[in-house]
């Protein structure tokens, strides 16, 4: 059974001004995120800043999220790292916790090897009993998780279920999804190409643009999952220019004004990640007002 389909929401740590996380405000863009449609929450991911969080406050995000959703819908939690040993701490903590289920990035930095990728992904796996979702993003990690490699561990691993797929080739998607006979719970990474996943078995979205949208990518991806599927492409092709001001700027820079000029509150970055540019955060707030997010 898959963890969720749908649309998941990559949900952002708001912190205070002092560089603390706001935990009162994080609880408010929960129930927002739920009460909004969002079928699942996936917490301490890239969105999340889980890079710049010390370990305990990594932890703590997540245990404050998994008591505030109250099993209201599924909790994933980001635990990868470019460490192994980290990478299985953070699981087998994130499972004490209560999580559903586990995100885990590929290495970053250390750019492994396909066999090391197996041998780090299985390690994890046979650490926890939670299905895993493994996350390849090359932009970010400088690794891509070959289509033969990812096959090997979902036909292979029992927990490993699928992949968040965010390397923008469609073709390798195709593939995992052959290699695999469709047997795996393929998430979308990019907002922009979720319809074209969905149509080649994918079940939903991992999704940035759902801080400030939720409903919207919630309803796509269902339209899609009933058969209304040319209602879904408008929705899919109607976003295009959100999402693309959406990440002008390294994600979360963008969605994180975007919610505070909604008056969500998200609060600042943590450094190295900045302020964004005037003519950045101008057209942000163009295609916000085009897309109705605000007047």
């Amino acid at each position: 059974m898959s963890i969720f389909k749908g649309a998941g929401v990559a949900i952002v740590t708001p912190f205070r001004a002092d560089g603390e996380v706001n935990y009162a405000e994080f609880a408010k863009q929960i129930d927002f995120q739920i009460n909004n449609g969002t079928d699942a929450i996936i917490v301490c991911g890239t969105t999340g800043e889980s890079s710049c969080l010390s370990h305990e406050e990594h932890l703590a995000v997540i245990d404050y999220c998994v008591k505030h959703v109250n099993h209201r819908v599924p909790v994933v939690a980001g635990t990868g790292s470019n460490c192994t040993d980290t990478a299985v701490y953070l699981s087998v903590e994130a499972e004490k916790i209560g999580v559903d289920g586990l995100l885990v990035v590929t290495p970053y930095y250390n750019k492994a090897t396909q066999k090391g990728l197996i041998d780090h992904y299985t390690i994890i796996a046979e650490a926890v009993k939670l299905p895993i979702i493994m996350y390849n993003i090359k932009s970010r990690t400088g690794v891509n998780i070959n289509p033969d490699t990812a096959a090997t561990l979902i036909n292979n691993v029992k927990n490993i279920v699928g992949v968040k797929e965010a390397s923008g080739d469609i073709a390798q998607v195709a593939k995992i999804m052959a290699l695999t006979d469709g047997n795996c719970e393929m998430y979308s990474g990019n907002d922009n190409e979720v319809i074209p996943i969905m149509s080649l078995g994918g079940i939903g979205v991992i999704s940035v643009l759902s801080n400030v949208a939720p409903s919207y990518m919630h309803n796509m991806c269902l339209n899609y999952l009933q058969g209304n599927i040319e209602d879904a492409r408008k929705m899919q092709l109607k976003m295009i220019d959100i999402v693309d001001a959406l990440f002008c700027e390294v994600n979360p820079i963008p969605v994180k004004h975007a919610m505070n000029i909604m008056g969500m509150n998200a609060g600042p970055m943590r450094r190295p990640l900045s302020p964004m540019e005037p003519q950045n955060l101008e057209r942000l707030k163009k295609s916000m007002r085009d897309f109705g997010l605000i007047q």
